[in-house]
């Protein structure tokens, strides 16, 4: 109680609530090849949509590697998954290299190589000047990004009045035609062809050329857009070049025009006015100047969208004034908008024609014609057969810290390096699972070893484990399933150990972390066509006693995983993966409510309330089947005067573990007629 010096009350809380709370079991984990998305950055997926929107469907580069995830969120709910790459080098063959939307040669690919957020951060204003805007993901997915820039009116639309050129300009185009023939006629050939020259600089592919005329003695009228324009040919005093378009002409006449022609730029109709001057620089900055921009976001190659062509991203009426604001206050720059609003693209350098300052010192743009960039030099790099076993390494180091990142179930992906196969799921039992310690690796055998190895899959499973680590937090099976790749129409061989993960996912979920997800009950492998090795008893019989999970197709039952081993040799409880995975929920549930007892005095209420915290949860588990019987001691046996003066706390917790049945003994005794049962009950049960 507080010292008063005059009568009152004070009004104190104490608060002996704290409970042992629930814990997530059921967190996924991968690293591994991806064509798109921040490199070796962790992002939680939910679903095979979501992974295809984050890092696209799947090639040859990865295919395992996406159908493990895949196969894990059939069964469950979410995954953090890290996409791995190769940004050190400029070699194509092995680095993943950005794409980039550049005015000038770039020769020193490695300053554009951008794998993340954070390192975008660091390298900005680091990029070589010639780079406009570079690919948000390193990858050749970039490579069908296409970006288009409006600068002021006479970008989004100009008349060419072709009166002005030579001796006069005339363009005609035939219906059903997609080339229009320009001609020029000088009072020379010479001069023809300058006039021609400068008459075709009007013009830009992909702009629109709006033909016909409307009215009551109008043929109609039709915006083609322009896919190439020709070279110059010379004949007598007339020059002549064609432009070529995308559509045919379809109005009711043909088109002839010696007057002028309006052009105006391609997303002029979805964006829906030219670029001017914003509220705020009529405000705030240099009134003669005009700040306004369009940018657009186009999938050229249709690798994101599926169809080329398609807009991405759209970004009416933003500023290059680097103070520039919208109406509530909100930043209208460019390059932080594209920043911070574009999931496809980083701001590399200003337009030299089009310079950004403040709204004050801003200058007009001397750009008159639409920026049309087809972004290049985009690589996905070694795929994840040919790729370094370290480039995945790095990925899974994420997972290294528990302070840092959740995971339960950590996927192997494809086995590569090594002895067989066995380097990198070796060095995720060590240095992830092994260091973490609340958590297990699920391992598939090497591609090898059971595809197209008739005859030999059993021994060459059995040298793979016995090239791997012994641990209780590691959890193998016996290869490869057949199934369909519906984004290549196509069938493929895919490592199982995202289907293992899944089902004991899918066990938290029906059941509890602490059941076996083993079996005709919980053990059902989805979305095979067939096992590229299904073995037989004969193989079963060795392959279980070394810590190797048979995956069977039985007939008419569908196919199971037939076994809850763990890659444990030593005879243990914790050989059985129940019996692992039960002993990580206890010890996270119960160390995140022990640290509220950190700080506090190691006396007889403290030890009292921790046993209090920890009886009913345990025997809550206990009704849940988890464990036979339990003991709690935290008193002064085992928090002595030594511990407490060494500032210990210490709490033994006693556990007796549920088994899962792995065999089955089944005992019909014939009796006689005569014979009560309950005088030879008991006598054959055999041990």
């Amino acid at each position: 109680m507080a010292n008063r010096l005059s009568p009152g009350i004070d009004v104190y809380e104490f608060d002996v609530t704290t409970a042992i709370p629930s814990v997530s079991t059921s967190m996924g984990a991968l690293a591994g090849i991806f064509r798109w998305g921040p490199v070796y950055e962790a992002i939680v997926v939910d679903s095979e949509n979501d992974v295809v929107n984050r890092f696209l469907p799947p090639t040859n580069l990865n295919a395992e590697t996406f159908f493990v995830l895949a196969s894990y969120l059939a069964y469950a709910k979410a995954a953090t998954v890290v996409r791995c790459a190769n940004v050190t080098s400029s070699d194509a063959n092995i680095a993943a290299l950005t794409a980039v939307a550049n005015i000038s040669s770039i020769s020193n690919v490695v300053s554009c190589i951008v794998p993340n957020h954070d390192a975008y951060v660091t390298m900005d204003g680091t990029f070589e000047a010639g780079a406009l805007f570079l690919a948000k993901w390193p990858g050749a997915a970039g490579n069908s990004l296409r970006l288009s820039v409006c600068y002021d009116e006479d970008s989004y639309k100009s008349s060419v009045n072709l009166a002005n050129y030579g001796l006069g300009a005339t363009l005609s185009m035939n219906v059903g035609s997609n080339s229009a023939l320009i001609t020029v006629e000088g009072d020379s050939a010479a001069n023809a062809n300058v006039a021609a020259t400068s008459l075709k600089s009007e013009f830009a592919v992909a702009d629109l050329l709006e033909l016909g005329s409307l009215g009551p003695n109008g043929i109609g009228q039709q915006h083609l857009k322009i896919t190439d324009i020709g070279n110059i040919t010379v004949a007598g005093n007339n020059a002549t070049f064609t432009i070529s378009t995308q559509q045919f002409l379809q109005l009711h006449d043909d088109v002839s025009v010696s007057t002028s022609i309006n052009r105006y730029w391609e997303f002029f109709s979805a964006i829906g006015q030219a670029p001017g001057q914003s509220q705020y620089q009529l405000e705030h900055g240099n009134t003669s100047v005009n700040d306004e921009m369009h940018i657009v976001v186009v999938d050229d190659g249709g690798v994101f969208t599926g169809v080329p062509g398609t807009i991405l991203e759209t970004y009416r009426g933003v500023s290059r004034a680097t103070d520039g604001r919208t109406f509530d206050g909100q930043t209208n720059y460019y390059k932080d908008i594209i920043n911070k609003q574009s999931q496809f693209i980083w701001f590399a350098n200003h337009n030299t024609d089009a310079p950004a300052n403040t709204a004050l010192l801003l200058t007009n743009s001397s750009v008159t014609a639409p920026l049309n960039i087809r972004f290049q030099g985009g690589s996905d790099g070694a795929s994840e057969a040919n790729t370094s076993p370290a480039v995945i390494m790095k990925g899974y180091d994420l997972f290294q810290n528990k302070e840092d990142i959740l995971v339960d179930l950590v996927m192997t992906g494809k086995a590569i390096g090594g002895i067989g196969g066995t380097q990198l799921p070796n060095y995720i039992l060590d240095n992830i699972t092994g260091k973490r310690k609340d958590c297990v690796a699920y391992v598939s055998p090497d591609y090898g070893d059971v595809v197209n190895n008739p005859g030999l899959e059993r021994n060459a499973i059995i040298d793979f484990k016995n090239n791997s680590r012994s641990t209780s937090y590691g959890f193998m099976e016996t290869g490869y399933k057949y199934m369909y790749d519906r984004y290549n129409n196509i069938y493929r061989y895919v490592p199982m150990n995202g289907d293992m993960a899944g089902l004991a996912a899918q066990t938290d979920l029906t059941n509890d972390a602490w059941w076996s997800p083993a079996g005709f009950n919980r053990g059902h492998i989805k979305n095979i066509v067939r096992l590229a090795y299904s073995p037989r008893e004969a193989d079963r019989d060795l392959l279980y006693p070394n810590g190797i999970n048979p995956v069977v197709s039985f007939k008419g039952q569908g196919t199971i995983l037939y076994g809850d081993r763990t890659m444990l040799v030593k005879p243990s409880a914790f050989d059985r993966i129940n019996v692992r995975r039960l002993f990580i929920v206890l010890e996270r549930a119960i160390a995140i409510a022990a640290q509220y007892s950190l700080f506090e005095f190691n006396d007889t209420f403290t030890r009292s309330q921790f046993k209090n915290m920890v009886n009913p949860y345990l025997r809550d588990i206990k009704g849940r089947r988890g464990i036979t019987d339990f003991l709690v001691v935290c008193d002064e046996t085992n928090n002595t005067p030594v511990v407490i003066d060494r500032n210990e706390f210490i709490g033994d917790i006693y556990i007796k573990p549920s088994r899962s049945i792995n065999f089955i003994k089944l005992n019909f005794v014939a009796v006689p007629t005569g014979v009560s049962f309950t005088e030879i009950v008991g006598n054959f049960g055999g041990s």
